[in-house]
């Protein structure tokens, strides 16, 4: 990676996207943020001298335009969801995450980077692992994800953009190395400590809490750290706050 490592984030306007756009910077790292509307970032940072703002309709780019974007860039991190109203649930896009990571991969390689670019996507615990890993996930619980995933578009959605990575992305390819981080139910706060597991560790009737300053944190480290970016590339980390944290 360059002296100065270069990120681009989509979602850097939401709550745990504004947070991770605070922590990049103040680590020195060069951002660039693809907005719908700049006066929606967080207050203070349309001024950072390391912020490049692009307000666009991230899905209304085309490849090559938005592969200008990515060129240079060592991290691409995506933090898009869907709102918690009925619009946001139930309103297009539906495939916001999934068409996004797909568009962004795609964009990735049209770079054609001399190295892979980390992306990073923060998922969800209520996404399956595509290889079947979560043996924690009892077969009651698999059958009300699938009815909520029928219900509800996010949760789809974000299986969908999980199953992409997994499937499609793969382990090997020469543009492309990618990590989806789960949080549990997320939470206002600071950074606390926190715990990273490989499957998940409690079940969606009875959750864990994670602070969205947690979720950030993470983040930036797989973008800025490489023994972090080592040890969960290609992998779906779950991230709860540590019992200390509290609830």
């Amino acid at each position: 990676m360059s002296m100065q490592q270069t990120a681009l984030v989509v979602g850097g306007t939401g709550r745990t996207g504004g947070r991770v756009l605070e922590q990049l910077l103040r680590r020195g790292v060069a951002v660039r943020a693809i907005v719908r509307s700049a006066d929606r970032l967080p207050s203070g940072l349309a001024d950072d001298p390391g912020l490049t703002v692009v307000e666009a309709d991230l899905l209304s780019l085309d490849v090559a335009g938005l592969a200008m974007h990515v060129r240079g860039c060592d991290a691409v991190v995506s933090c898009l969801g869907h709102v918690a109203t009925p619009r946001g649930i139930f309103g297009a896009p539906r495939d916001l995450v999934a068409d996004a990571s797909r568009l962004l991969c795609q964009a990735i390689r049209e770079s054609h980077p001399h190295d892979p670019i980390r992306f990073v996507l923060m998922s969800s615990v209520s996404v399956n692992h595509p290889a079947g890993l979560d043996t924690r996930r009892g077969a009651l619980e698999r059958r009300a994800l699938r009815a909520l995933c029928g219900v509800l578009p996010p949760a789809r959605d974000n299986q969908r953009a999980a199953d992409f990575l997994h499937d499609d992305v793969g382990a090997d390819s020469p543009f492309v190395q990618w990590v989806a981080v789960r949080p549990d139910t997320l939470r206002e706060g600071d950074v606390s400590d926190y715990e990273l597991h490989p499957t998940l560790v409690s079940s969606i009737f009875r959750p864990d809490s994670t602070n969205m300053a947690n979720v950030a944190h993470f983040m930036c480290e797989l973008v800025t750290d490489a023994e972090t970016w080592d040890n969960w590339r290609g992998k779906l980390p779950v991230i709860i706050n540590a019992p200390s944290a509290g609830a």
